[in-house]
């Protein structure tokens, strides 16, 4: 089965309020928009922002430029029918992060909980590529992903877990960590799960 294929079946399988990563309000990601005094005309992309809601605290903030990136069109349906009217605001792309070629600069990358599934070197390696050529010098990224102590496994899927060391061998000299943030994120199910967010700068 490829990635497109599980990530659709896990979105049809289930609820957007019932797969384990569910937030009715992204409250660390919205904090750290917040805290980056961002323009509200910033171009914004929330990589593997599926069904999440916080493309609607951006928009509840008045931001002008969002673009939301899923492998699954499901995810991104529901939140179109979500948004309602307001959908019409926001980029939708149906993409392979590692696959991605940007058309435009963005300020602010947003990835919760997609860089922590590339387990493979190559794959990691493309998301990089991927990424520099993205983001906007003097631009922010933020990678959230399990920590370590945190879970192994991820909707039946192996992760790769990270400490601040990891995260910034991975991201390289090009990009400066401003910002590190822990979640203790409790799934529908009750479960705790160890975030760890951490805020770069490109330089």
């Amino acid at each position: 089965m490829s990635q497109k294929e599980h990530w659709e079946n896990v979105y049809q399988a289930n609820s957007a309020q019932e797969v384990s990563w569910y937030q009715e309000k992204a409250t660390v990601s919205l904090s750290i928009v917040q805290a980056l005094k961002l323009r509200k005309e910033s171009r914004i992309i929330d990589v593997g922002g599926g069904a999440s809601t916080f493309v609607d605290g951006l928009l509840l903030a008045r931001f002008e430029d969002i673009c939301v990136l899923d492998l699954s069109s499901h995810a991104l349906d529901i939140a179109k029918r979500r948004l309602g009217g307001c959908a019409t605001k926001v980029c939708w792309l149906v993409e392979d992060i590692t696959l991605l070629e940007p058309k435009k600069r963005y300020d602010f990358w947003h990835d919760r909980a997609v860089f922590h599934f590339l387990t493979q070197n190559k794959d990691r390696a493309k998301y990089k590529e991927v990424l520099n050529s993205s983001v906007r010098l003097g631009g922010y990224v933020m990678i959230a992903a399990f920590s370590i102590g945190g879970p192994e496994q991820c909707s039946g899927l192996n992760i790769v877990q990270y400490d601040v060391d990891a995260i910034k061998k991975e991201l390289g000299v090009e990009f400066q960590l401003m910002d590190e943030r822990i979640e203790r994120h409790v799934t529908p199910s009750g479960k705790e799960q160890l975030f760890r967010y951490f805020v770069f700068q490109k330089i």
